[in-house]
């Protein structure tokens, strides 16, 4: 049954992948779903800070949208971006602290850039501690990080 709901799931969603550039939220659940599938990219815009203080969601890549002083360069952190993606559909997750910066970055490349395949977790990294989710050391060579 579980099987059937995940299948479900990723079936709603790929569905959606068709239709209009849109954000759409995800669970914690159905990050997971779409990690395993192996095929989203899940990127972490919040700052190095951020990072250091609660760790990162595993398989994640850390790419700061916001610097300190809420300003950004999106050409730069688009160049990045497409550094990444292993082919211009690829799913990509977008993750901040409370879901807030994710929508507002997801919906600046949905609705601005016509970038289709882009999500967000919703209610962010909080949603991940709550739900009591592993998070992997942002920097595992403390030494480097000082």
């Amino acid at each position: 049954m579980r099987i059937k709901i995940i299948l479900f799931t990723l079936l709603s969603l790929f569905s959606s992948l068709t239709t209009a550039a849109e954000l759409i939220d995800l669970s914690v659940e159905q990050v997971q779903a779409l990690q395993k599938n192996g095929a989203a990219l899940v990127i972490d815009i919040r700052t190095e800070q951020e990072w250091l203080s609660t760790g990162i969601i595993p398989s994640s890549h850390k790419l700061e949208f916001f610097n300190k002083q809420g300003k950004y360069d999106a050409e730069q952190w688009l160049s990045e971006l497409a550094k990444l993606k292993s082919s211009s559909d690829q799913p990509v997750i977008l993750v901040c602290r409370s879901g807030n910066r994710s929508g507002m970055v997801g919906n600046y490349l949905t609705q601005q850039l016509g970038m289709k395949n882009v999500y967000h977790l919703s209610n962010g990294i909080q949603a991940w501690l709550k739900a009591g989710q592993k998070l992997d050391n942002a920097c595992p060579n403390q030494l480097a990080c000082n």
